[in-house]
C-alpha cells in the first residue's frame, strides 16, 4: 500500500517506540498533572506538529543533511539541548502557591497558557535531531524497493506513526490528569513533582548535548 512493505510490523514497532519514555512524554505528564488534560493535550498537539516537520524533512531529504553534516547536527543538537535545559530550569524555579488557595488548586507559577504549552511541545520535538535521524533510519526499512514514489511512502508511514503516537500521547495526558486528581495532590506536592520533572529535563538536555550523531 502506497509503496510500503511489512506495514503491520511498522505499526507494532511504531506503537512500542511511541510508548518509550522521553522528553515528549515528560512534558505531557508534567502539564497534565499540573494543569489538567487540556494542557496535556496542548502539549500533545505541539509534539505531533513537530513530528510532522520531521516527517516532511525526511520525505524531501533534509534529514540527510543532519546525518552527513557534523556542523548541522551540532547546531540543532545544541539548540535542542539548550531548550530542554531552559524548560527544566523554569520548572525548578517554580514557586509554591499561596497558602490561602485550596489544596487542589494549581500553582499559579506553573500555570501556562495553552498556546505556550503547544509551542513547548513543538520546539521540544523539532529541536531534537535524534528524532530527525530516527525517521531517516526507521522509515526507509518499510518502504518497498520498487515503490513508485519514495516521498509518498515516507509521508504515508509518517502519518500512521504520528496518528498512533497522538492516540498514545492523549491517553498519557488523560491518565496523568486523572491520576493527579485521584491523588488530590496539594499545590506543594504538585510543585515538587514539577521540579522533579524539571530535573529530568535538565538531565535529558545534558545527555542530548553530549550525544553523537549515531542513532
Amino acid at each position: 500500500m502506497f509503496g510500503t512493505q511489512d506495514l503491520w510490523l511498522f505499526v507494532v514497532s511504531g506503537l512500542l517506540l511511541n510508548i518509550a519514555p522521553g522528553p515528549d512524554s515528560l512534558l505531557i505528564m508534567a502539564r497534565s498533572a499540573s494543569q489538567g488534560f487540556k494542557a496535556g493535550a496542548a502539549a500533545v498537539f505541539g509534539i505531533c506538529t513537530g513530528t510532522c516537520v520531521h516527517i516532511l524533512a525526511a520525505a524531501i531529504g533534509l534529514s540527510a543533511v543532519l546525518a552527513t553534516s557534523a556542523e548541522a547536527f551540532l547546531l540543532i543538537k545544541l539548540l535542542g539541548a539548550g531548550y530542554l535545559l531552559y524548560i527544566g530550569v523554569q520548572m525548578l524555579r517554580s514557586r509554591p502557591a499561596s497558602t490561602n488557595m485550596a489544596e487542589t488548586s494549581i500553582n499559579n507559577a506553573t500555570k501556562e497558557p495553552f498556546g505556550k504549552i503547544f509551542r513547548q511541545g513543538l520546539l521540544t520535538n523539532v529541536l531534537n535531531p535524534k528524532v530527525a535521524l530516527f525517521f531517516l533510519a526507521f522509515l526507509p526499512q518499510f518502504v518497498a524497493p520498487d515503490a513508485p514514489s519514495k516521498a509518498e511512502a515516507f509521508l504515508f508511514l509518517g502519518a500512521i506513526f504520528n496518528f498512533n503516537g497522538m492516540l498514545w500521547c492523549l491517553f498519557l495526558a488523560w491518565s496523568s490528569a486523572v491520576a493527579s486528581q485521584k491523588v488530590q495532590a496539594s499545590a506543594r506536592v504538585k510543585l515538587w513533582l514539577n521540579r522533579m520533572i524539571g530535573g529530568l529535563f535538565i538531565t535529558l538536555g545534558v545527555k542530548l548535548a553530549l550525544s553523537r550523531a549515531e542513532i
